[in-house]
């Protein structure tokens, strides 16, 4: 069950599941990157560059949503702190 699928949302939990994910989509494509042409035997260059530059801005976009995610969450919960303090 995902953190986002509960009736008390954990947003920390949200925002690190998406870097989580980040972090996969980041290393898919540095892993096809860095295997390219080392995978057929004729040296021919089998990666999509642009399709892993993409997967690579979007994996770079998804970090930062995520992170800008987790300082609101902060905020809040230090809001909720000072106004019951």
């Amino acid at each position: 069950m995902f953190a986002a699928d509960m009736n008390n949302m954990d947003l920390p939990a949200i925002a690190l599941q998406g870097l989580a994910q980040a972090e996969v989509q980041l290393n898919a494509a540095a892993s096809t990157l860095a295997t390219a042409g080392a995978a057929s035997p004729d040296g021919v260059d089998v990666a999509n560059l642009s399709a892993e530059i993409v997967a690579l801005n979007a994996a770079k976009t998804l970090v930062a949503v995520n992170l800008s995610a987790l300082k609101t969450a902060d905020q809040i919960q230090q809001s909720a702190i000072n106004l019951f303090a």
